[in-house]
């Protein structure tokens, strides 16, 4: 079926003039009439009939017309939006873990518009309440056209570009009696409960090599995946724990402690498909990130 014939058939139905219609559509009217009509012979029902002078809509040309026209609006809009994506503009879908979308996403998102003011661009933010694991799948699913996570072992498919990174401190209730230390090497926190991360947190194995740097293993009360339910467990008593350096620890009663001999960190990844198509504005974003990164 002929694109043409269809925006044809479009202007004149609105229309109901074929002179009026082929002026509209810069083509002649024996033009018009021949694009109806291969139309109608392909269709096998008529779409116009006479009225007087004019012509008016069948019945079925008017359910017709009711179709093509929605058909017609969605495919403008897809080729608009392609049009747009292709000049540098358009959405770019973000996943992020959860404690990246409190300032560390934003601020380079934000950044990026702001060097861009001329250009239509919009960020549309997945903020996951999973691990790194699920946001990885959402991006080979291609749900995402970037995403802000941890680390992992085994992703041939994916680049991890480091982007930022925070310290790993200790963190205890305000009544311990620990809480009294400033400082702490990994061997004074042994004898004491610990809640660490699952094994679906892209911490765990940053956490596992800090014990093994430190000469043993933690006395295991809870593992739970994510920062914030980590830090609530310390504060409410349930015991203490390893855990990045973030500002929301500041707001818990409890107390930060600084651990002694210990360069290790964790790192925040940004995660591309390799190998595949990126729009011109996901290009531009991702190199902007590079260039803004703090590491």
């Amino acid at each position: 079926m002929n694109l043409y014939h269809l925006r044809y058939f479009v202007t004149l139905a609105n229309l109901e003039h074929y002179t009026k219609a082929a002026e509209i559509l810069c083509i002649t009217q024996p033009t018009l009439t021949y694009a109806i009509s291969s139309l109608e012979n392909e269709l096998g029902v008529k779409l116009f009939e006479k009225d007087g002078r004019n012509i008016i809509l069948t019945k079925y040309g008017t359910s017709f017309l009711i179709d093509i026209e929605r058909v017609l609006n969605i495919l403008d809009s897809s080729i608009n939006k392609l049009q747009i994506t292709g000049k540098g503009e358009g959405q770019i879908d973000i996943a992020m873990l959860r404690t990246l979308s409190i300032h560390i996403v934003p601020e380079f998102a934000r950044g990026f518009l702001n060097e861009n003011p001329q250009k239509s661009i919009e960020f549309k933010f997945h903020n996951s309440t999973g691990m790194t694991p699920d946001i990885i799948q959402g991006l080979k699913d291609r749900k995402y056209d970037i995403a802000f996570c941890s680390f992992l072992e085994n992703e041939p498919s994916i680049e991890f570009i480091p982007i930022a990174k925070q310290n790993l401190v200790l963190i205890v209730p305000e009544n311990h009696p620990l809480a009294e230390k400033d400082e702490i090497t990994i061997a004074e926190t042994l004898c004491y409960p610990q809640i660490i991360f699952s094994k679906a947190s892209g911490l765990r194995p940053i956490i596992d090599e800090l014990f093994e740097e430190g000469g043993g293993k933690p006395i295991v009360a809870n593992a739970i995946a994510e920062d914030q339910s980590v830090a609530g467990l310390v504060s409410a008593n349930f015991g203490i724990a390893i855990i990045p350096e973030m500002e929301l620890l500041r707001h818990l009663p409890i107390k930060i402690i600084n651990i002694l001999h210990s360069s290790i960190e964790r790192v925040f990844y940004m995660a591309t498909l390799k190998d595949v198509y990126q729009a011109p504005v996901v290009k531009a974003f991702t190199e902007y990130v590079v260039k803004n990164a703090d590491i």
